[in-house]
């Protein structure tokens, strides 16, 4: 692509900055605004008649009329949604399904994404990435070669010929316009293979030849793609094949885990890295600051917000809290009402403020992916930064990890278990488990009681993992490639205790 091409992209995106600005200033009319819009599409659907949304005028109302849901209790409307009905949750056609197996249940869900929410929350998402970060690096070139898109696998579902499902990213590649199918890579043939062991070798075959400027998917996987593309070509780092290679988009997980690894194989203090919180129901977040890890929550997707304390979960009746109320450095359950038809879900994830002017974020854990065995209430969070710190201390870089709780029985005191594959091993493991413990108790009050004198919890213990291990649990339960994840945290040890049965 010419160098003026690549200078009119940038202008044109750059545009939308001053829309983002909007929300940004009048973050509570946008949002009020917004849901008054979807409650008014939906009206005459089964759902809106069943809720009465024709007589609902504030959000007051709204939350008093509407319950919050989870999977389980929209999953009847999807399952009809798939068989080939209309008109149940949103008012038009439904015929793709983002297949999600989250990080805390073995069973898939199907959520629903309509062609408002491709088009207004997905896709506009995709752009304002490129917009945003086109504005905070006004001299980039990266439409002056391709992109590198890691997405997953789609197929037909099987109760409807007219109904699709497959990862949220698969989809989206599948619906890219003419002009984007222009300026990406690889071929859909090899894009949206379903074998990821073979699909990771034909990408890599496919694209060492390429001009590849920007990358975009889940870190790890990214991660086997590059070390791939290294081993094959012979070279000592990835900028040896694609010189011009200047930005990483990444989400799914936290990257904490995965910088060093990227520095190593990507030598340059040139590439940026930008985070995204895109998820199977919506798109959420874009990192808007030059060198940030918090995102600008995006108010003008088609998505209504709500969050609930994460102390309130166990109550019955727990109280959602709107932009207006919300505080920095709380934890925060998500609820969404989206332009796809879900109204007051919990999608699953907790997030945190940094910041009410404008409203920005960060991924802080699961509403399931903690362990509180003990009252000890350690979050992602938590563990992703005692683990930099620990890394920081001994040398040491992770490729993935897990942990959960160790509980009190006859021969065995309580703690805390990680099962960690190093890429590079710490240089004492025993040190590297007292940093972990230390930053933890300094992180968490909570943990730090627990611990006190050893009388609860014990130190926690650290397993270092052979590599692969990881993987191959996720093949077994043929979660490989795409959206698809370790779980990071668990209150209890049913996936522990699998994947150590991978281990050698």
């Amino acid at each position: 692509m010419s160098p003026i091409l690549n200078s009119v992209i940038s202008w044109f995106l750059k545009q939308r900055v001053s829309q983002i600005d909007y929300f940004k200033q009048h973050p509570f009319e946008a949002q009020n605004e917004l849901l008054m819009d979807l409650i008014h599409k939906a009206r005459s659907t089964e759902w809106g008649k069943k809720y009465d949304y024709g007589s609902i005028k504030d959000v007051k109302t709204y939350q008093e009329r509407v319950p919050v849901q989870d999977y389980e209790e929209v999953k009847p409307y999807i399952e009809r949604l798939r068989k080939g009905e209309h008109n149940l949750l949103w008012p038009t056609e439904i015929k793709w399904f983002a297949k999600s197996s989250g990080t805390t249940s073995d069973k898939s869900k199907f959520i629903p994404v309509s062609n408002e929410a491709l088009e207004d929350c997905h896709m506009k998402g995709g752009k304002d990435m490129l917009s945003l970060y086109c504005n905070f690096r006004p001299d980039t070139e990266i439409f002056s070669g391709k992109g590198l898109v890691m997405g997953g696998s789609h197929s037909v579902s099987e109760f409807s010929s007219n109904s699709y499902f497959g990862d949220i990213s698969a989809i989206l590649v599948q619906n890219f316009p003419f002009w984007a199918e222009l300026m990406r890579t690889p071929d859909l043939s090899i894009a949206l293979m379903d074998d990821w062991e073979v699909k990771l070798d034909k990408i890599a075959h496919a694209t060492i030849t390429e001009n590849v400027t920007n990358l975009s998917g889940v870190p790890s996987w990214n991660l086997m793609l590059l070390k791939k593309i290294v081993e094959i070509t012979g070279r000592k780092n990835v900028l040896e094949v694609w010189p011009n290679l200047e930005l990483f988009i990444h989400g799914g997980v936290s990257f904490a885990p995965y910088r060093e690894q990227f520095r190593k194989i990507i030598p340059s203090d040139q590439m940026w890295y930008m985070e995204t919180y895109n998820a199977s129901e919506g798109f959420f977040g874009i990192q808007d600051k030059a060198h940030s890890v918090e995102m600008l929550l995006m108010l003008d997707y088609g998505i209504y917000y709500e969050f609930i304390p994460t102390d309130e979960l166990d109550k019955e009746n727990p109280k959602a809290l709107t932009l207006e109320q919300v505080e920095t450095d709380t934890n925060y359950a998500m609820l969404i009402s989206t332009n796809a038809g879900l109204w007051r879900y919990m999608i699953g994830d907790t997030i945190q403020f940094t910041s009410t002017h404008p409203f920005r974020i960060q991924i802080s854990g699961r509403t399931k992916n903690f362990i509180n065995a003990f009252g000890e209430e350690v979050i992602v969070d938590n563990a992703e930064k005692a683990l930099e710190l620990a890394c920081k201390a001994t040398g040491a870089v992770i490729s993935e990890y897990t942990a959960a709780p160790v509980f009190l029985e006859e021969n065995d005191s309580a703690s805390h278990e990680y099962l960690i594959e190093f890429e590079k091993e710490p240089s004492d493991l025993e040190q590297f488990a007292k940093v972990l413990d230390k930053e933890l108790q300094d992180i968490n009050s909570d943990y730090e009681a627990k611990r006190t004198a050893d009388i609860l919890l014990k130190m926690p213990k650290v397993r270092s993992m052979e590599k692969g291990t990881f993987f191959r649990w996720l093949k077994s339960k043929g979660r490989v490639g795409g959206q698809n994840k370790v779980p990071r945290l668990f209150n209890n040890r049913k996936y522990i205790d699998q994947i150590l049965k991978f281990s050698s």
